[in-house]
């Protein structure tokens, strides 16, 4: 390995700390180019550990059917790395370069290769202010077109501890989904949209006018995400964190909501975490 190449792995393992005010952000790009850690005030916000944090998914998001989707007429089949399904696309545990970080913002950067079967790259923007993370994923292709989804998996913990805001009750999750995905026995939507039911949830929700879920830790701290996309999934069956998932399809998108990427037309999905102290 030549000593440029050297320099670059380094820099795609090592740690990017951010911080705005009382806000610090710990991002991983070795590890999926996800976010390690979000403390407000010295309280963390994240569930710790391999697989949790926040990750990308990109280019799809959540199970793609027995891992397989059309671009036209020409069949793919992707690894099944959930049986029976292909789950949260390649790049939430790839290694990622960064092409950008300073004190409050940063820029990563993943190209995409087998067993992805079409060029391109996925762009992560971290943009830490105050009292907000705004997050921008971005899907182009260096080839061919091909459908995608890009979206964000974020673990947040069911009770904080430690800092300003820690200890107390669990998190209160309050939205107002148009519709609730019906979801199949195998965990892929049916296609038949119901009335939102009460969880637990590992469902999927549509929000037309855009994804708006706010989490509350009852007297401490309130963190609203929003984003432009229409689906977000909701998953709080584990005792220690819930989901709050924005993307820009619901799962296996690529096979009942396809969105084309073309040389002209990537694909960009924003979200905004904002948060406000209480009492």
């Amino acid at each position: 390995m030549s000593t440029h190449e050297e320099s670059t792995a380094a820099l795609g393992r090592r740690e990017i700390r951010l911080s705005r005010g009382d806000a610090e952000l710990t991002l991983l790009p070795g590890a999926g180019g996800r976010i390690g850690s979000l403390r407000i005030a010295g309280t963390e916000l994240l569930r710790q550990g391999a697989g949790y944090g926040s990750f990308p998914m990109a280019p799809w998001c959540g199970r793609t059917a027995q891992g397989r989707f059309l671009n036209g007429g020409v069949r793919h089949q992707l690894p099944l790395n959930s049986p029976p399904h292909a789950m949260h696309g390649p790049v939430h545990d790839a290694a990622w370069r960064t092409a950008r970080a300073d004190g409050a913002s940063a820029v990563l950067v993943h190209d995409l290769a087998e067993p992805w079967p079409y060029p391109g790259r996925v762009t992560q923007v971290f943009e830490l202010g105050e009292d907000a993370l705004t997050l921008t994923l971005a899907v182009e292709t260096t080839g061919d077109s091909f459908p995608a989804q890009a979206g964000w998996h974020p673990w947040f913990l069911r009770r904080t501890d430690g800092g300003a805001y820690g200890g107390g009750g669990p998190v209160e999750l309050d939205f107002a989904p148009a519709w609730q995905e019906e979801r199949g026995e195998d965990h892929i939507p049916t296609g038949r949209r119901t009335e939102p039911r009460p969880g637990p949830w590992d469902d999927c929700f549509g929000m037309p006018d855009g994804v708006d879920v706010t989490l509350t830790w009852p007297g401490r701290l309130e963190l609203r995400v929003t984003s432009a996309a229409e689906w977000v999934v909701v998953y709080d069956e584990q005792k220690e964190a819930v989901c709050v998932e924005p993307q820009s399809g619901p799962p296996n998108g690529l096979n009942t909501a396809p969105r084309l990427v073309t040389p002209i037309d990537p694909l960009e999905v924003t979200t905004t975490w904002r948060w406000r102290a209480l009492g």
